[in-house]
């Protein structure tokens, strides 16, 4: 079920410091959103709490280290 709502409070990873290749997760009900941090105008996509908690949790673990 698609959020009705518009994200909000966008904030960029402390980790990505001044780099420019980097994504953006915003607030959007009871999930998140994700954009590019270089092309804002081209959208963003979201996810459930659950969808999000399982992406950040394999990203934790290297599920996709390369």
């Amino acid at each position: 079920m698609p959020f009705r709502e518009a994200p909000t409070g966008w904030r960029k990873s402390s980790r990505s410091q001044q780099e420019t290749s980097c994504v953006e997760v915003g607030r959007v009900g009871s999930g998140a959103a994700v954009r590019d941090t270089k092309d804002r105008a081209a959208g963003y996509f979201t996810a459930t709490g659950a969808q999000w908690s399982a992406l950040v949790e394999a990203i934790k673990t290297g599920r996709y280290d390369g």
